[in-house]
């Protein structure tokens, strides 16, 4: 379980196909502190370390089904990628409860800046039977994008005119100076793909209400 507090945007130093696996290597400040088998948030994606080579780098593996619900199957080496370790029992929740499950991609679609800090615009595509299983935004609710917690604003939803059953939600966050600075955030423009985990409460609340 994670917290959505990204440690560091660590640098892809290499990727290596695998049949329908993707092995990714990174370099980190704190890759001499991780061990095999352990968890680490990627963008919000939970992976699993399988080697470590002692040269500040480490090696994670990323299935067929994880590279199509996520961006990580994009990445280039010299891209940012948001890390966080698995959070600790005696630590402080200073995000929101994050499984590392990340639900689907969504696409920036605006950015502007508000003095001195910035509103990022995304937008997904959910079915309107997921949507009422709670894979959607709500307002001031919680969102993880690119593993980093935050908290959703003027969330929208209209329908999709080419799919009935679909919708269309919008939704901005709020990205102060240090965050920016410190999270991939800084490469995010419009046309960016980002992964998107909703909230597990509002998954357990509509779940429940529909039963």
């Amino acid at each position: 379980m994670f917290s959505g507090i990204v440690e560091e945007a660590a640098e892809v130093v290499s990727l290596r196909k695998d049949e329908d696996n993707l092995h990714l290597t990174l370099k980190s400040s704190f890759a001499g502190e991780l061990c095999i088998d352990q968890s680490v948030a990627h963008n919000g994606v939970c992976l699993t370390v399988v080697e470590l080579p002692g040269d500040g780098t480490y090696t994670v593996t990323a299935i067929r089904e994880t590279l199509e619900r996520s961006n990580l199957g994009m990445l280039q080496p010299g891209a940012l990628v948001n890390l966080e370790r698995s959070m600790r029992v005696d630590g402080r929740l200073d995000g929101h409860i994050v499984q590392g499950h990340v639900d689907q991609t969504a696409v920036c679609t605006g950015l502007s800046e508000a003095d001195g800090s910035w509103y990022y615009t995304f937008e997904y595509r959910v079915s309107r039977a997921m949507a009422r299983r709670g894979y959607i935004t709500v307002d001031k609710g919680s969102v993880t994008v690119n593993g980093v917690s935050l908290t959703v604003c003027e969330p929208q939803e209209t329908p999709d005119p080419s799919d009935p059953g679909s919708l269309i939600c919008r939704f901005k966050v709020a990205i102060i100076p240090y965050t920016r600075n410190n999270t991939n955030f800084s490469e995010i423009a419009p046309c960016t793909v980002v992964n998107l985990e909703f909230d597990i409460l509002g998954k357990y609340l509509s779940r429940i209400a529909s039963l």
